[in-house]
């Protein structure tokens, strides 16, 4: 088959490689992912402006690899409608340096490019990962999860979300299937403002995670609890 790989952490980032290594065992593998940190770009794409694509090197054999100037959901309709000899099997992205569950998901653009993926008719799964402090739980798991999502049928205009804890590999409970995107709240933003000598303002985000509240079921209880979550995420249409 071929499989056609983004992220939105940059083209250089851990997480793709660790995707692409573990794709190639099922077929042909294109990477086409932003030269840059794009995170938290949701569902954008470039309307109004051209997106500049280049061919690169890429640490894994085989894979054809590309890195663009616009988004991850660019990546993805670059790819599938002309990059590509042939539509993509599957679209992969990730894996995401920091969970997509909750609400966050609205901001994910490894989530958006995945969507992008069902408007094109390909099938779609995003990765994610609480950090990558420790990737035991990744490579114990990782195409084996790969090979369930692929098999699944998430449903017209859903993608499979699949979400790696923050914890060591002897303290991963296992595989928690069937999670919803919960509906708790999982940060508490605010911003602090800092005068500028121009008479303008800068304001600063900070935000702190909350766990307190994760309802039973959902992808937010499953990484909290230790389980590694997946789900089907649903398309606007």
């Amino acid at each position: 088959m071929r499989i056609l790989i983004t992220n939105d952490d940059g083209i250089e980032a851990a997480g793709i490689r660790k995707l692409a290594e573990a794709a190639k065992e099922f077929g042909e593998v294109w990477v086409v992912a932003p030269d840059g940190q794009r995170s938290a770009a949701s569902h954008s794409y470039n309307f109004h402006h051209s997106v500049n694509l280049k061919a690169c090197p890429f640490p894994v054999e085989g894979v054809k690899a590309y890195a663009c100037s616009g988004t991850p959901v660019d990546c993805v309709r670059v790819g599938v409608l002309k990059l590509m000899p042939e539509k993509p099997d599957f679209v992969l992205t990730g894996i995401n340096q920091g969970y997509n569950i909750c609400a966050d998901i609205q901001y994910s653009a490894t989530v958006g490019s995945a969507l992008e993926a069902t408007f094109l008719g390909v099938k779609a799964i995003a990765f994610s990962q609480g950090s990558f402090k420790d990737a035991d739980i990744v490579d114990r798991y990782l195409t084996e999860i790969m090979e369930e999502c692929m098999k699944a049928d998430p449903g017209k205009n859903r993608i499979m979300n699949v979400n790696f804890p923050d914890c060591s590999l002897a303290e991963c409970k296992g595989i928690l299937r069937n999670c919803v995107v919960s509906q708790d709240d999982f940060y508490e933003d605010t911003y602090e403002e800092e005068a500028l000598d121009d008479g303008s303002s800068e304001f600063h985000l900070h935000y702190k995670r909350h766990w307190e509240a994760a309802s039973e079921g959902t992808d937010l209880m499953a990484v909290r609890d230790g389980y590694i979550s997946i789900g089907p995420v649903s398309n606007i249409m």
